[in-house]
């Protein structure tokens, strides 16, 4: 698959959070610099988008209503498989079965209430992360 950063677009973004707050601010600070961002508020949407359209990263919150997120990552990493390498968990859960599905997954977590700079610092280095697994 040829990815949208080695072709001289965007980097696409799915952010997976049922927050309206936290989605918005994730979106904005995500265009803000340089990525296409496409969000979804629940499982079902999720499911929908990932097996519609390509993504370069994922960032899924661990808790949604309809779907837990290591679910959601599982199912996108089956449906793009380079996700499983470009994919980043939020979360403000802290219980031990939290820790035991994120651990799990083995990627990269963002504990909510988080600062919009590491958010870019940890999507920025999933990039790279995508393109080898690409490679």
């Amino acid at each position: 698959m040829t990815w949208n950063a080695l072709r001289g677009q965007q980097i696409r973004v799915l952010v997976v959070d049922d927050e309206a707050p936290i989605c918005r601010a994730v979106s904005l600070a995500l265009k803000q610099a340089a990525y296409e961002v496409t969000t979804a508020r629940s499982g079902e949407a999720a499911f929908s988008l990932l097996k519609a359209e390509h993504f370069d990263i994922l960032v899924v919150d661990l808790r949604i209503p309809d779907e837990r997120g290591d679910v959601i990552f599982e199912f996108a990493a089956g449906e793009q498989p380079h996700l499983r390498y470009a994919s980043l968990f939020l979360t403000g859960d802290i219980s031990e079965q939290a820790a035991k599905l994120m651990a799990a997954c083995k990627i990269p977590v963002l504990m909510k209430p988080f600062e919009l700079d590491d958010l870019l610092n940890a999507v920025s280095s999933l990039a790279p992360r995508a393109r080898d697994a690409a490679g």
